[in-house]
């Protein structure tokens, strides 16, 4: 009965010792309402190329290696959305392009909003 119990609690050490090696060291501080430009590997037959994904932060969600950032752009005039896992392969790099000053944790509401309505205001502080 004792050796079951060592024995899970090494496995969850592996895990938590296998995640810790998967998480990637420099990640820049993201906030909600920065804008960001995201470098996304896409593999065509047998090329690689990075295709930069540019953006505001609408929302993040989870922590550690789970941790994801939402990131909305309008494209010919049709808003995209993109789920992004911070700690992915697939994620090349990330770069904040500017802050913003926003005073909610999620931005849902620029779903609703179009043109000009959906800038958010610069911060300088950050």
């Amino acid at each position: 009965m004792v050796s079951e119990t060592t024995k899970t609690i090494s496995v969850s050490n592996l895990i938590e010792e296998f995640e810790n090696e998967q998480l990637k060291k420099e990640l820049p501080e993201i906030y909600v309402g920065d804008t960001v430009k995201v470098g996304v590997r896409i593999t065509e037959g047998n090329k690689e190329r990075v295709q930069p994904y540019e953006g505001v932060v609408i929302a993040k969600r989870h922590g550690g290696i789970h941790q994801t950032i939402t990131v909305r752009r309008i494209f010919q005039g049709i808003g995209v959305e993109r789920v992004f896992m911070l700690h992915s392969p697939q994620v090349a790099s990330l770069k904040v392009e500017r802050r913003g000053k926003v005073r909610r944790a999620k931005l849902f509401y620029l779903r609703d909003r179009v043109g000009k309505a959906t800038r958010v205001k610069q911060r300088f502080d950050r």
